[in-house]
């Protein structure tokens, strides 16, 4: 692996992107958790970005990517396929989202993204990757891997003991959602997460703020007050501002900091990223 300079240094997120359809509102936003941390890392502070995932060459797919270029990003390392948009389906109670449908991924659950040469060339520049378990890519993940100098890995609330067994020996930041456990469990939970090889283990817990522990020091971050317009994306504008600043080379408590302002900022506006359109 090679290495690369401070001002070459950034993330290469990888994996799914989707239209959260607000069915009460007659409009669709693009999202997908990986597809949210690139934009949004971006936006938080983050000059060199890539996402890599599979667009479909529906309205709603044609829509992701002009969002995702008007973002900013390069859609050169994209694939583009025929069929279906993932597409979860979303009400609002009083500015936080609720699922309530999906058509589990479109198209992009069925294929396989594979990587291949330019986009390892891409992984050594950047050096940094992020992707999430909602992206069927875990096969790929070894080989991602031993490109990379940090893989930041979202988990969202699974906690099955052997997908965590095959993945977190791959994993150096690992990211859960752990509103439902106690100080305690979350203790004991972070401490076998450590023991299969994560190296810095974050868990965001809602309104009580985020735990993160680096195997020496459990840091404990309150949540930054918004005024709230919608929480989706919120959980991912954390990840992506954490990212973003650790990058940069911010400690862990400013990173924290940064993460807890980005998702209070990702509560003021519509969708995880903007972006809306008329549903079809």
């Amino acid at each position: 692996m090679t290495s690369n300079t401070d001002s070459e240094r950034g993330l290469v997120c990888i994996g799914d992107n989707v239209v959260d359809d607000y069915v009460d509102q007659g409009v669709y936003y693009p999202g997908g958790n990986a597809l949210n941390v690139a934009v949004l890392a971006r936006r938080f502070g983050l000059a060199n970005v890539a996402y890599i995932g599979i667009l479909a060459d529906d309205e709603e797919g044609k829509h992701v990517r002009s969002s995702l270029v008007e973002e900013g990003l390069d859609d050169s390392y994209c694939r583009y396929v025929h069929g279906e948009t993932g597409k979860a389906k979303v009400t609002l109670v009083k500015g936080d989202r609720v699922f309530v449908g999906s058509n589990n991924g479109g198209v992009r659950k069925r294929l396989a993204l594979r990587m291949d040469e330019p986009d390892f060339t891409l992984l050594r520049q950047l050096g940094n990757a992020h992707s999430t378990c909602y992206s069927y890519f875990e096969a790929e993940l070894p080989r991602i891997r031993s490109q990379l100098q940090q893989l930041s890995f979202d988990f969202s609330t699974g906690r099955d003991k052997a997908y965590l067994a095959a993945m977190c020996p791959l994993v150096t930041t690992g990211f859960f959602s752990g509103s439902d456990m106690s100080d305690l469990e979350t203790e004991g939970f972070v401490r076998d997460v450590h023991s299969l090889g994560v190296l810095t283990v974050c868990v965001t817990q809602g309104e009580r703020g985020a735990v993160l522990s680096d195997g020496r020091s459990v840091l404990r971050q309150e949540i930054v007050a918004a005024k709230v317009v919608d929480t989706m994306g919120a959980g991912d504008a954390f990840i992506a501002g954490f990212l973003s600043a650790r990058i940069q080379g911010a400690s862990l408590d400013a990173a924290l900091l940064h993460a807890a302002t980005s998702a209070s900022d990702a509560c003021t506006w519509s969708g995880a990223f903007g972006h809306p359109h008329p549903a079809v």
